[in-house]
């Protein structure tokens, strides 16, 4: 199936897709693995696929799947489920989308399961303790876990207010995007990279955070790669006219 085939089939059938792997959350308890998957058309999420240890440690980023499955949507993400995979010849990862601009937009929703970028955005107030400070992030949605837990956090961006979250079976406790997050403080301004999960609205599966760099920063590492470029460009300008040259004499 094409993306566009994909995304008209209807819930519940069997639908099959060959694209490559963006990311992978792999269970050794459960044996089974979530993936994000993209082409150069759309992205896709499969869920809890069984997999061997064996099997887990070939599906590195980049690699060609041809996988089947059914079609399914909970909670507004929707998914494959009960898949199967063949592994193809072929290697492609997707540049990240900044979706920055995006994030109170309806059309969002065509970028789900995406990797994506979104910039300056504050960190605020997920709840508080029973003393009344203020939480930069949860234990758990409801803050009923405990070191180890999945991260939940809130971020503001114009009037509107996200919930991210740092899932442990895609970004372990041991992380560092699990230890940027837990050093998170309320008013922190930060830029996060992740994957566009869909649960009742938009919801980054973060996988790094670090701190929103100022506009003169921008400006200078852009800046800074367009010189880059063109003294890349001069170098092989120079190197092909003197092989042209060293050719020409040869010939001569």
């Amino acid at each position: 199936m094409t993306y566009a085939d994909y995304m008209a089939a209807a819930a519940d059938t069997e639908v099959v897709v060959e694209a490559y792997v963006q990311g992978v959350a792999y269970s050794a308890e459960y044996g089974n693995a979530s993936l994000y998957l993209a082409d150069a058309d759309g992205a896709y999420y499969v869920y809890r696929m069984t997999v061997t240890e064996e099997q887990a440690a070939d599906l590195v980023v980049g690699t060609k799947l041809k996988v089947t499955g059914v079609k399914g949507e909970w909670s507004g993400e929707v998914e494959i489920t009960d898949a199967t995979f063949e592994i193809e010849e072929g290697y492609y990862v997707a540049e990240a989308k900044d979706i920055t601009e995006l994030l109170a937009a309806e059309e969002l929703v065509d970028d789900m399961n995406k990797a994506v970028v979104a910039k300056g955005l504050t960190v605020a107030a997920k709840g508080q303790d029973e003393e009344g400070n203020d939480l930069a992030f949860f234990y758990s949605h409801d803050n009923s876990g405990e070191d180890g837990a999945d991260l939940y956090f809130d971020v503001v961006l114009g009037e509107n207010t996200y919930t991210l979250t740092v899932e442990t079976d895609e970004c372990a406790a041991d992380s560092d995007v699990y230890a940027a997050v837990k050093a998170l403080k309320v008013g922190d301004v930060i830029d996060v990279e992740g994957f566009l999960y869909w649960y009742e609205g938009a919801q980054i599966h973060v996988n790094a955070v670090a701190a929103a760099k100022a506009d003169d920063e921008v400006a200078t590492e852009e800046a800074t790669e367009e010189v880059t470029e063109e003294a890349t460009e001069e170098v092989t300008e120079e190197a092909t006219e003197e092989a042209t040259e060293e050719t020409t004499e040869a010939a001569e």
